[in-house]
């Protein structure tokens, strides 16, 4: 997994472990919080990679005040890019039965909320062999839902499915509608087989009632028959 996160204007390095960046340009002195990057997709990743135990976990010292960030991940190919706003929280808004990473660092008087990011489940409506139909038409159902918090997380207010049958090399709109509760589906238009036989890739765009957004890329999702 390659994982960067950056605040705009901001560059920060990536790699194939989390890292530590500079203080961010500007940030205050004595006033900054201590913001863990703490995603499921992070969590994950610091157990696939070859990271080792300590001194691997993704730590920033990062402004108080509200700044636009950017997060970018990548694992197995599937790549995503979230786009959020976040600032120092007043009081904690995370479930007890879900730890904070400021426990890890050293940093458990900090107030501790998860991230706005917002996350993709699918259902892709394939066969046992995890193929669809060539030729035709196909529904998928994709919802976005959230970390748990003890607040309402934001609404997912639109999302936008793409597809490709060349390798990412071009993509088509499919349409897609709102379905129930940041739940929509989308029918997609199936070539023929041999016109997609690097099977159907997939890029997922999403935002919410905050201005927070996510892009997920699925090289190939699924292979047609």
């Amino acid at each position: 997994m390659t994982a960067r996160t950056t605040r705009e204007n901001d560059t920060m390095p990536g790699g194939g472990c989390f890292r530590r960046s500079p203080r961010p340009t500007g940030a205050p002195t004595g006033r900054g919080r201590r913001a863990v990057l703490a995603v499921s997709v992070a969590a994950a990743a610091l157990a696939l990679s070859a990271c080792s135990e300590t001194g691997d976990l993704a730590a920033y010292d990062l402004p108080s005040k509200a700044a636009r960030y950017t997060f970018e991940a990548e694992t197995n190919g599937v790549s995503t890019r979230w786009e959020y706003v976040s600032a120092r929280p007043a009081k904690g808004d995370a479930p007890e039965l879900n730890p904070c990473m400021g426990d890890m660092v050293g940093d458990n008087k900090a107030a501790c909320r998860p991230e706005p990011l917002i996350f993709l489940r699918y259902d892709l409506n394939l066969a046992l062999d995890n193929t669809a139909e060539a030729d035709g038409t196909h529904r998928i159902e994709v919802v976005a839902y959230y970390q748990d918090r003890l607040t309402s997380p934001p609404r997912v207010t639109s999302l936008k499915v793409e597809t490709s049958y060349d390798g990412g090399k071009s993509w088509h709109r499919a349409t897609s509608k709102n379905a129930g509760t940041n739940t929509f589906t989308a029918t997609i238009h199936h070539p023929g087989r041999k016109q997609a036989a690097q099977g159907v890739g997939l890029r997922i765009t999403a935002s919410d009632s905050k201005g927070d957004t996510v892009e997920q890329t699925l090289p190939t999702a699924y292979k047609l028959r």
